[in-house]
């Protein structure tokens, strides 16, 4: 397999991007953030992209970070040194924030372990579905830290506050069939990288500014009181009243034939 650390391919109009340090369970370096991001912006870069997939090489999906990169040594400002706090401002917060701000729909395709951050780089992801032998493991309270990479705030959306309370503190494993009956992803599927992509082509010929347009809505109606989405729920209505796939929606509703959306 590549040298890489992140395995970028394009599948008509669907990107799939793969963590790949197999060896290291996909945890991630500073480099591999880097190199997250630069698949992204490929993505984003092409029009003809339209959806994403995020999975994992070999075993696991993504094992969080890689703790061989922080520096341990014995010695002077051994505090600093290791202070976890850098990386997450440098690299795990930017690579939260630019998968939920894709200018496409997201999928993770959970196929292993998920641990850590790496269970919440799943759940930035707009959708996500998981091998049958998949887990999610909070796994901070296990060295004394507490969820990052927007954990600590996913987590309760997805599953509230009870669960993930008792998920943050004990650092349990949480079963995929068992996440997906608590509502922490959509669906388990054997093949959930098949599943994955086949759910992306879908997403893919959809009104993609539209899809989005509805993450936003979704996410942000927490922070609002429902006067406020209402008039939220207005203005973005109008925006995607002065698109291309509105129109097409509405004349192919009218002609009674399928829609040719363009993501435009």
């Amino acid at each position: 397999m590549s040298d890489a650390t992140v395995l970028y391919e394009e599948r008509g109009a669907v990107a799939l991007v793969t963590l790949n340090r197999p060896e290291a369970l996909n945890s991630f370096t500073r480099q591999m953030h880097h190199d997250l991001w630069s698949a992204l912006d490929q993505a984003e870069a092409n029009p003809a992209v339209r959806a994403l997939v995020l999975t994992g090489a070999g075993r696991g999906f993504c094992a969080g970070a890689d703790l061989a990169e922080f520096d341990f040594e014995p010695g002077p400002d051994l505090v600093q040194r290791a202070d976890p706090g850098p990386v997450i401002d440098q690299a795990f917060n930017p690579t939260a924030r630019r998968l939920q701000a894709l200018r496409m729909p997201s999928i993770a395709a959970v196929n292993g372990v998920a641990a850590g951050a790496g269970a919440s780089v799943a759940m930035c992801c707009d959708i996500a579905i998981a091998a049958p032998g998949a887990s999610f493991i909070q796994a901070f309270s296990k060295i004394g830290l507490v969820p990052d990479a927007g954990g600590s705030w996913l987590l309760v959306e997805r599953l509230g506050l009870a669960r993930a309370m008792a998920l943050a503190m004990t650092g349990d494993k949480l079963p995929a069939a068992q996440a997906r009956e608590w509502g922490m992803i959509w669906d388990v599927s054997e093949d959930c990288v098949g599943a994955s992509l086949t759910l992306a082509q879908r997403l893919a010929a959809m009104p993609t500014r539209a899809l989005v347009a509805t993450r936003s809505l979704l996410r942000d109606a927490s922070t609002r009181t429902l006067s406020q989405q209402l008039d939220v729920e207005r203005d973005t209505q109008s925006a995607l009243g002065r698109t291309h796939d509105y129109i097409e929606g509405v004349m192919a509703f009218r002609e009674k034939r399928p829609a040719r959306f363009r993501g435009e």
